[in-house]
């Protein structure tokens, strides 16, 4: 389902010349659930965004079912992304002055869906992610783990193809942390959605059923794992 090949990007700092990914090849399947993981500067934020249409690649290229990304027009990689994609970040990305039932039903209204079925599947996700009676809380009313469930709720209320999800629990404590992964692994297995992880946090390794380890931009090893 995405096909990564012998994918380059380089960043210019100034004088300095990053080299983010030198040469990465990927296959992942419909379904997986799999984390990217590296210290710090490994490249594998830059991998995710390029998957994710956020950023484009120097060379290589990106297919996503039959739709290869790299080189493609922005209008069509806003289109990718809207209606395949659903993002997770560490820091949550939620409105503030919005509730977090308008924060998920947002991303239906921009699909052009009716204001009926906006409402149905949005109240249903915030209940599948355990927050219904929150459904008009603000952020600042919810603790980190609510809010990152919002924010998982709101990446696949669409019903995406994949979900790429960036530190998902780098803001959590622990217990939460655990807690937010059960819950995308629950998803992942019931609904068949893919998730993509990027990370450094070990119990979010542990948690995947396939392991890749990026280092100065290359792949150091991809292994299957038992899942959690």
């Amino acid at each position: 389902m995405i096909r990564v090949q012998d994918l380059h990007k380089e960043y210019i700092d100034g004088e300095t010349h990053v080299r983010a990914l030198r040469g990465v090849s990927l296959e992942i399947a419909k379904g997986e659930f799999i984390s990217i993981a590296g210290p710090s500067g490994s490249g594998k934020t830059t991998l995710l965004n390029i998957i994710g249409c956020i950023d484009t690649a120097d060379a290589g290229t990106v297919t996503i079912d039959d739709d290869t990304i790299t080189g493609a027009r922005k209008s069509d990689l806003v289109e990718i992304r809207r209606m395949k994609i659903g993002f997770v970040f560490q820091n949550f990305n939620l409105i503030p002055v919005l509730s977090a039932y308008e924060n998920v039903a947002m991303t239906l209204s921009l699909l052009g869906l009716p204001e009926r079925e906006i409402r149905r599947r949005s109240i249903e996700m915030l209940a599948e992610v355990g927050l219904s009676g929150m459904e008009d809380r603000r952020p600042a009313k919810l603790s980190g783990g609510q809010q990152q469930r919002v924010a998982v709720a709101r990446a696949l209320v669409k019903d995406p193809t994949i979900v790429l999800a960036d530190e998902p629990t780098a803001n959590l404590d622990s217990e939460t942390g655990e807690a937010v992964l059960k819950l995308m692994k629950e998803i992942n297995r019931r609904l068949g959605t893919t998730f993509v992880f990027s990370t450094h946090d070990q119990m979010v390794m542990e948690y995947a059923d396939r392991l890749c380890s990026l280092h100065d931009g290359v792949i150091e090893s991809d292994e299957l794992r038992r899942s959690a």
